[in-house]
């Protein structure tokens, strides 16, 4: 099966996350029993509950942080570590680390969040990326909907709203599943060489 990258963006401080944390940590549990991968911005607050989820239930986590080393992620950004298994330092600050999870994933999952999840649902909505917002979450996520029918967004927009984590992060599934069908025919089609696994 191929493994998506699947990032979940949300608020790093505020009430969303102790409105929203159980919910956030849903999600990541959601993304790991699915047998994908989570991408975050290696944050605190609801980004870290999914990382959390994700990690409680044998998945996978990426972290994309914005400082250039890991003492740097410590010591002068104050990010959590034990939630990733990876973690890139972009090198970025806040607004490039957005751009660069962005891209990196294949799918975003805005639960809660402030403008910082606000910027990376705009980039994936620029960037031609699969949305879907957890509506119920508060903050940016139950914003989504009235800015989206008061700005035009991208005519290809591909943008889905539920309230259960586990629904939405099936959903967004079933999505990719769809779109990469025809590359998964080429990986079932393409003989392997002598020496791959």
């Amino acid at each position: 099966m191929s493994k998506y990258q699947i990032c979940v963006s949300g608020a790093h401080v505020g009430d969303t996350v102790s409105h929203s944390h159980l919910l956030a940590y849903e999600i990541g549990a959601a993304i790991a029993k699915s047998g994908h991968t989570l991408t975050t911005g290696a944050t605190t607050g609801l980004p870290q509950y999914a990382a959390l989820g994700a990690k409680d239930n044998g998945g996978l986590s990426i972290g994309f942080s914005p400082a250039t080393s890991y003492r740097e992620h410590i010591k002068s950004y104050h990010l959590p570590t034990k939630e990733f298994d990876y973690i890139n330092f972009t090198g970025m600050d806040y607004v490039g680390r957005d751009l660069y999870l962005v891209h990196s994933s294949d799918a975003i999952i805005t639960v809660g969040g402030g403008m910082g999840s606000l910027h990376e649902f705009a980039t994936a909505l620029e960037n031609h990326k699969f949305c879907a917002v957890l509506l119920g979450s508060g903050g940016a996520a139950d914003f989504i909907p009235t800015i989206l029918e008061r700005l035009a967004a991208p005519v290809d927009a591909k943008v889905i709203y539920d309230t259960d984590p586990s629904r939405l992060v099936k959903q967004v599934v079933e999505y990719l599943d769809k779109k990469y069908a025809d590359f998964k025919e080429v990986i079932k089609t393409t003989p392997r060489r002598k020496g791959q696994g």
